[in-house]
């Protein structure tokens, strides 16, 4: 009988101590895993792994896609990225704000490329019925369209069309999907204002929708 139990409690002991050397290399495998990450940069990784899908890399996309050149004089450089970012890769501002969006033979919707027409980029000029979206691009004192950061905020959250230029249709802008960009925070909305002041001045091209 005093074997028998001698033989449980020397099992038991056995059991304790393999539970306990798994628990330190599950320990060690994670520490390894964390270690394996420290000093790299977020550059260092692919854009597919989620685990980096931050702030930092977001700005680091918005400055790879961006289709022209940016003057980051006076301006917040992570503003800039974040928001080329948020306007090339979220917003779609390139579709209903270029005319031509693309260049020719460029088209991505008729299988082509892709590449966006940087000569007329953001400048507006694409017909939506009477409506014709606005040239966002920096006016000569460098304000997009013409707006403040207070202006261009009150746009994105109110929808108001400061400029009245179709008082029959009432005071809101009917084409821009404000409605959608309102819920953006304060950062995103000034980021999306940074990066259009970064962009070079544009005139409208011809075109005769979206999308073309």
């Amino acid at each position: 009988m005093r074997l028998k139990i001698c033989s449980i409690v020397s099992l038991l002991f056995a059991l304790a101590v393999v539970y306990v050397i798994g628990a330190k290399v599950e320990a060690n495998k994670n520490g390894s895993s964390s270690a394996r990450y420290q000093g790299q940069h977020v550059s260092d990784f692919d854009d597919r792994d989620d685990r980096f899908d931050d702030f930092e890399s977001r700005v680091r996309k918005g400055f790879a896609i961006a289709p022209v050149p940016l003057n980051l004089k006076g301006k917040n450089r992570d503003l800039v990225g974040l928001g080329s970012y948020l306007v090339n890769a979220v917003a779609g501002c390139n579709d209903c704000h270029t005319c031509p969006s693309y260049d020719p033979n460029d088209n991505p919707y008729r299988g082509q490329p892709g590449k966006v027409n940087a000569q007329n980029y953001l400048a507006g000029g694409v017909p939506f019925g009477p409506f014709v979206s606005r040239n966002i691009t920096p006016d000569a004192s460098g304000k997009p369209a013409g707006m403040t950061f207070e202006e261009f905020l009150h746009v994105m959250r109110t929808g108001e069309d400061i400029e009245h230029e179709h008082p029959q249709f009432g005071p809101l802008l009917q084409v821009m999907p404000w409605p959608v960009y309102r819920h953006m925070n304060e950062r995103d909305i000034r980021a999306i204002y940074e990066y259009l002041r970064a962009i070079p001045h544009a005139e409208p091209g011809v075109c005769s929708g979206a999308g073309q």
